[in-house]
This record gives C-alpha cells, structure tokens and sequence, in this order.
C-alpha cells in the first residue's frame, strides 16, 4: 500500500498544510548531513557522494551503533526501478569496506564537509556519538540500504517488500515531506517497515530458529548503572520509543541475557513483570520498605521521567538475575553477538553460539 500522509492545523478550525515536495528534495541531504538523527537516533554519518570503484558516488553512507554501515539515497529524479538498482549495487560494494575503508571515508568526509574537526579520527568519533568507550571489534558485520524519497510508487514498494521479506535483504524506505505554513515549513518523517520491528541478523544466509533466549543491550551512562541494575533487579531503556519499544517483548518468565555495548555480557536473568515508567517502580530499600526507585538517593533517580517527559521517559523491567558479574568481569569473546536493540528475538546462528558460551562462562543450565 503506498504511504500517504499530510499534516493539518487544528488550533483555528481544521486547515490543510500545504506539501511542497521539490523543495524537501532540493535540501534534504544537506539537512540529514547536519542532523541524521531525524532519521535514525542510532546512526552517524560518515560519508557524503561516497565515491565507489566503479565511478557512481552514494549520496550519503552512514554507520550505525554496531559499526554496520547504512547506505542512503535520495531519489532526486532517478525513476523508482532505477533507485532500487542503484542501491543494490552500492550494497554489493559496502559489503566489502574493510574497517580501515571506513575510517578513510570518514577522513576524507571530515577534510571536504567538515573541515573544522579535520584530524578527528573514526574511533573517537564513534565512541564520542554513541558514549562508548571503544568501537566494536568487527566492523561491518551487515550493512542496510535506504531509500530516502517523498513517495515511492505501488510497483517499488512492492519490489522493496519482496526483497525484504522473501529474502532478508536489509532494504528499506524513509519518507520526508515538507508542510508549508506561512513563511514557517514543517519537515515530516515515516518510514516503510519500522527499523525497531527489524530482526536482528535477518539477513544472514544461515537464519534459523529462534532458541527462546532475549538479547538485551544495557547502555551505560550517568544514571543508567550496572550495579544498581543488579541490586535491584532491573533492566531498562530510555531515549524514546526507538529503544523502550523493544522492552515489551518482554514477558513474566523469559529470560535475557544482557550486553554492555563494547564492553560485553554481564547477566543473565528471568523477567517478572512487565516493563513500566521508571516514576512506577518501587523496589525494597535497606530497612525493609517498599519505596519508589526514583525517591532513593541512586543515580537512577536521575533517569527522564514519564510525569516530566511520556517521549523521553524510562522504562524499567523487573528482572531476578540468576548470574552477574561487574562490568570489569563483563564476558567479550571473538564471534559473540551483538545488536543494537534494545531488545530482540535472534535467530542468526551466532545468537546459538553466543548463548552456549555464555552458559558455559557463567555455569547456567
């Protein structure tokens, strides 16, 4: 079904925005290039009119929380049978960038673009735009193509879900439209298959079944603390719905086996209840009482609230860890899995490998 969407001002009656389609086109990389996140609030540019081998440049290449790059291009005035071609040769190229490929783009993007931060190598700008202390070992693991457009037809959305769903190719389409008010304009933004609901590794040429076991991503930061996860017995998400959606997956009785993002797994635990508003979660504090978490002097009381802000809030899940270790004893080996959702369901033959590791490492059944 093709996508259609608008915008209307309800605040004076009911009025219509107007959609100027050739203006959005005319501005849109350079808009992405200076804030991607409208896009996608886990990705980082790292290239724009990427030159390839064979003489065809990719308007803008970009790099995702996992070190996977994501090609994305702006169908300007190609026709619809055409950009799906194109993006389709230029997976068949990012496939093979090595990782010191990928820092080279990256230099050469800083020098032309930006050439304020010239010198800025690809590790400390990853780690600085993802707060981690290091990038992941494998770079390029898997890659994404996008279609960047106002609209795509019926017969393109057809051959982009084809290749998607018969044969795991990561394609997919973001919509923009710019809204007219006044002298004011609006920019908005959907996209075709909803990047949250994506399966993990979908598109390895080995997918299996999934095992029963959840993959967590914990992301550390100032209020967000492994300790405090352990102590009492939580795992969490914030940032928005990107990245607490995933969080109801969980239900009473699965069980989640938690990563560190560049750090590695440092748990292991059975869900108890269902994900809620960090302001709802009462835990038992040192004399006996159940209190709120966020009325305790943790940093966790510090995580964005759903009574400040729904958007941003944080959601927790309780969880009875059956094994943990401190982040210094986090468990890292070559060929793990890795992803960045929050939450997922797996079925790459990694994922089986992982798991079995981690239940010899942490000597659970």
């Amino acid at each position: 079904m093709t996508l259609e969407f608008g915008i209307w001002r309800i605040d004076n009656g009911l009025e219509a925005l107007d959609f100027s389609p050739l203006e959005i086109e005319a501005h849109l990389e350079d808009i992405l290039d200076q804030d991607i996140t409208i896009a996608a609030p886990n990705w980082m540019v790292i290239g724009r009119q990427v030159p390839t081998s064979y003489g065809k440049f990719i308007d803008l290449l970009a790099i995702d929380a996992d070190g996977n790059p994501v090609v994305l291009e702006l169908k300007r005035d190609a026709t619809y049978r055409d950009i799906v071609a194109q993006v389709l040769d230029y997976g068949s190229w990012v496939k093979e960038l090595r990782t010191e490929h990928l820092a080279q783009i990256f230099d050469e993007y800083l020098k032309k673009r930006h050439p304020e931060r010239a010198g800025e190598s690809l590790d400390q700008a990853f780690c600085a735009r993802f707060k981690v202390k290091e990038m992941p070992e494998d770079l390029n693991t898997s890659h994404q193509l996008v279609i960047v457009a106002s609209s795509l037809d019926p017969s393109t959305e057809r051959v982009v879900k084809y290749l998607y769903d018969t044969y795991g190719v990561e394609i997919n389409a973001i919509f923009f439209r710019a809204f007219k008010d006044g002298e004011r304009q609006y920019l908005a933004r959907a996209w075709m298959n909803e990047p949250t609901l994506v399966e993990p590794d979908r598109a390895s040429k080995s997918v299996g079944e999934w095992n029963g076991e959840y993959y967590g991503s914990f992301g550390v930061d100032d209020h967000m603390v492994w300790d405090e996860a352990v102590k009492y017995g939580f795992f969490s998400a914030e940032g928005g719905p990107w990245y607490t959606r995933t969080l109801g997956l969980l239900q009473p009785g699965a069980r989640l086996w938690v990563n560190v993002p560049a750090t590695g797994y440092v748990g292991v635990g059975e869900v108890l209840e269902e994900a809620v508003p960090v302001d709802n979660f009462v835990v038992t504090d040192e004399t006996g009482r159940q209190v709120r978490l966020v009325d305790l002097p943790v940093k966790a009381a510090d995580m964005p609230r759903e009574a400040v802000d729904p958007d941003k809030a944080s959601y927790l899940v309780r969880m009875n860890w059956l094994k943990t270790v401190p982040l210094i004893h986090a468990v890292k080996e070559k060929g793990f899995f890795g992803n960045q959702n929050t939450v997922a369901k797996p079925r790459a033959p990694k994922w089986d490998f992982t798991v079995e590791r981690l239940k010899q490492r942490f000597g659970i059944e």
